[in-house]
């Protein structure tokens, strides 16, 4: 296992340029199932859990060309279903979450896809039931091999239907949504996720032939069509690596511009920021963050304590909650953060209140931070990251402690972050990878 080693306290400046949405890629790549014409994906983060589905694909049969950094063509002429039945395909789509996206695409394609349970953060419970809901309406028929730890999924034709979905997941909208673009009949999903990576998807599949009406909102309307051809697409910049950038910015004092950010993509992300005292400033579609000594924490109106809490989209995402908790740690005033999703992703604040952060757990899902000011600075510490966001938050946590910190297990950070370390090296910072 690598590790970082990381001196903190320096003051970082210059231009960072995010990497390709990872989310928006996994949804993506899977999609390239849908159709034996060749399709071709740029900005795409080469990242572990990316690779991963990458090298998934390529042994279920698909033809991949790595044309250049970050673009790639796929061509699924020629599924083997075979491999599906091996230890390497259960091996490797065990240890993704993303996994879970391509039994959409085989359930249109061949009426038939297995996956074994995905994995990914272990962040608390994160049903599937959404996704098999949604095939089931659709009128396929699932089982699941609690021996094996799979599930399996078939339809002779699967057919529009009308459905509301029990929660807007993402990974459940995107797999109904691949599903239903080659069913019989309009689907109707209401109470979809709307998020800029289900967008790209549906914006997507629509240069490949399908008929999906009404994206951007909570409410998509699919009729289906016999066959997809192939497209070019081009994934988003990745908004929680644009995130995590402001936060470790503002908690190191630093200057940094962010580049090519697509800031209409960015929903409230910016404005969150701002609440927590942080200067953010639009020039053009990057955001420069200037060197701020202290940044002051914003009450609500009636002056109570300011809660930042996740939402689905367009409220805020879960996965940027433990950057705003680790950068309120160095704020004046105090905030609660409320993490409804995930029961577990709070749990490495213990890591931070061993730094010296002043963090009250108040339960699995909340947390209060009474801000130090940068009066009292983090401690270094010897740390293990326990999932990608927790990852970047202990990693920017190091950046602004006095002396030397070690953080284990960043196999997650790259799960994540591609080349973290030689990004941040590049305008200032001191990480040793070992």
């Amino acid at each position: 296992m690598s590790k970082f080693e990381v001196v903190g306290g320096k003051r970082l400046k210059g231009e960072l340029i995010p990497q390709g949405a990872k989310n928006e890629a996994l949804q993506v790549i899977c999609a390239t199932l849908l159709t034996k014409e060749r399709v071709t994906i740029s900005n795409v983060p080469e990242i572990l859990d990316v690779l991963k589905l990458i090298e998934l694909l390529r042994g279920m049969g698909v033809s991949v060309e790595r044309i250049r950094k970050g673009e790639y063509a796929f061509q699924a002429s020629d599924i083997d279903f075979g491999y599906l039945d091996t230890e390497d395909f259960y091996n490797k789509a065990a240890s993704l979450r993303g996994s879970i996206m391509i039994l959409g695409p085989l359930l249109a394609i061949y009426g038939y896809g297995l996956v074994p349970k995905p994995g990914g953060d272990k962040i608390g419970r994160r049903r599937l039931d959404t996704h098999f809901l949604g095939f089931e309406n659709l009128g396929a028929s699932f089982e699941y091999d609690a021996v094996k730890g799979c599930f399996k999924a078939s339809a002779q034709k699967l057919k529009g239907a009308y459905m509301l979905l029990d929660e807007a997941s993402v990974t459940g909208t995107a797999n109904i949504v691949m599903a239903a673009v080659l069913a019989e009949g309009v689907t109707t999903i209401y109470n979809a996720a709307c998020e800029p990576y289900i967008q790209q998807l549906c914006k997507m599949l629509n240069a490949m032939g399908a008929k999906i009406s009404g994206i951007a909102s909570n409410l998509l309307r699919i009729e289906g069509v016999a066959s997809l051809k192939g497209c070019s697409h081009r994934c988003l910049p990745d908004m929680i690596e644009v995130g995590s950038y402001i936060g470790l910015a503002a908690l190191t004092r630093s200057e940094i511009t962010i580049k090519d950010v697509c800031i209409e993509q960015l929903g409230i992300i910016p404005g969150a920021f701002r609440r927590l005292g942080i200067r953010v400033e639009e020039r053009g579609d990057d955001l420069y963050i200037p060197r701020q000594e202290h940044y002051l924490i914003e009450d609500f109106i009636d002056g109570s304590i300011l809660t930042v809490a996740d939402a689905p989209w367009p409220g805020l995402t879960p996965d940027l909650l433990s950057v705003f908790l680790v950068v309120a740690t160095q704020a004046k005033g105090s905030v609660l953060i409320h993490q409804k999703m995930f029961e577990s992703r709070l749990f490495f604040v213990d890591k931070l209140i061993d730094m010296g952060a002043k963090i009250i757990l108040c339960d699995p899902h909340r947390a209060t931070v009474i801000g130090q000011n940068h009066e009292s600075q983090l401690r270094a510490t010897k740390m293990t990251s326990p999932d990608i966001r927790a990852g970047i938050a202990l990693l920017i946590a190091a950046l602004s402690a006095q002396g030397t910190s070690v953080i284990h297990n960043i196999d997650q950070i790259d799960r994540g972050y591609e080349n973290i370390d030689e990004k941040l090296n590049a305008i200032g910072a001191e990480i040793r990878r070992v």
